[in-house]
């Protein structure tokens, strides 16, 4: 399993692809464990016109979440680096679950009986 293309905006995938060597090509982390498959999802984003990140294994992967530095946002190779060591676990309060998240799968499939 490799977690890449969790924090960009998918139409941004279809305008900010950029050429090798591009001075405003974008940067995207990719997190797995599995050295071949991620190296495969690399060389994809490379394709698609964007650098890759190696972001670590799939247990650093919550460095690009949600709530964290680099999601959502338009980095280089450099600032995404900067941005993954910045990651904090501490959630941000709109990033938590509350007693009106929908929970999981199992309750919602209670509450509807």
């Amino acid at each position: 399993m490799i977690k890449a293309l969790n924090n960009i905006y998918a139409r941004r995938l279809l305008e900010l692809g950029r050429p090798k060597g591009a001075a405003d090509r974008i940067a995207l982390p990719v997190a797995g464990d599995d050295k071949a498959a991620k190296a495969i999802v690399l060389k994809l984003l490379d394709e698609l016109g964007f650098d890759g990140v190696d972001a670590g294994g799939l247990d650093e992967s919550w460095r690009q979440q949600p709530g964290t530095p680099l999601y959502t946002k338009d980095l280089d190779a450099e600032s995404v680096r900067r941005a993954l060591s910045e990651a904090s676990k501490d959630r941000k309060p709109e990033w938590r679950a509350t007693t009106n998240s929908p929970g999981n799968f199992h309750r919602a499939s209670l509450s509807k009986s």
